[in-house]
């Protein structure tokens, strides 16, 4: 497995992304993401980056980004790994070069929204010591919304 910055709107993405919102709606009865629209802009440096997680063959198996939430933190996006591939720590690993790359961006720390039936994406976070917020526009309005954040550690 290897893993490194691509392009938000390349095809390979959209095919995760558009994967990830069909198990969103799957789960939710038909509701996926509620957040800003899905803008290639927002994974560009010097406000944000996009991890794709490639297997052996190439093919694109897990990813996640962090855009611009304020000045001083990011906001986790799009964080997602296929079903036949989960239980490998990818998402843990997207997650520790996400955070990575959040400091060299900058920020101090990150924030995300995910839903309350996501209960791996819970494990993964409170395990990964982020801590419960309450939840930000637009997802303050949304009773299944879970936010976190964490602060990160200043870059050594």
């Amino acid at each position: 497995m290897r893993s490194g910055p691509e392009p938000f709107d390349s095809p390979d993405v959209r095919a995760l992304t558009d994967a990830q919102q069909a198990e969103m709606r799957g789960l939710y009865d038909g509701e996926a993401d509620i957040g800003p629209a899905r803008e290639a802009s927002m994974f560009v440096e010097p406000d944000g980056v996009f991890l794709v997680v490639r297997d052996d063959d190439g093919t694109a198996v897990a990813c996640g980004g962090v855009a611009r939430f304020d000045e001083m933190r990011g906001e986790l996006k799009r964080m997602y790994v296929l079903p036949g591939y989960r239980g490998r720590g990818l998402g843990r690993g997207v997650l520790v070069e996400l955070e990575a790359e959040a400091r060299r961006l900058g920020y101090t720390s990150l924030v995300l929204e995910t839903g309350d039936l996501q209960q791996e994406a819970l494990g993964l976070y409170e395990s990964s010591v982020y801590a419960r917020i309450p939840c930000y526009p637009p997802y303050d309005s949304r009773a299944l919304s879970l936010c976190f954040e964490k602060r990160l550690p200043p870059l050594e």
